[in-house]
């Protein structure tokens, strides 16, 4: 799992790719807490465009993203998501807790 982030006017972009698994999920989850604390961003945008697979621990990272701007009093949004990650989504509601575009 590889992210990159852009920031820019306490806007965040994380863009991911690779898979987000149980494996990469635990080391994404810190990069993402570091990010945020990093930037204190307004809006956090993750972008999962790249992402090739992703189970149960995405919802995970995406979850925990979700709180830790809450706690900067800031808004997520999830886009560019695989059809595959989707599914996983979904299966969830996720979508009830996360904007995803």
């Amino acid at each position: 799992m590889e992210m990159q982030a852009k920031s820019a006017d306490r806007n965040l972009l994380l863009e991911f790719s690779g898979e987000l698994d149980h494996h990469g999920a635990r080391d994404a989850i810190r990069e993402v807490e570091r990010a945020i604390d990093a930037a204190l961003p307004k809006k956090l945008v993750l972008d999962l465009g790249g992402v090739t697979f992703m189970d149960s621990s995405g919802i995970a990272l995406l979850l925990r993203a979700q709180q830790r701007m809450q706690l900067v009093d800031g808004s997520l949004l999830v886009c560019n998501v695989p059809q595959q990650a989707k599914r996983v989504l979904d299966a969830a509601g996720i979508s009830r807790l996360v904007t995803i575009r």
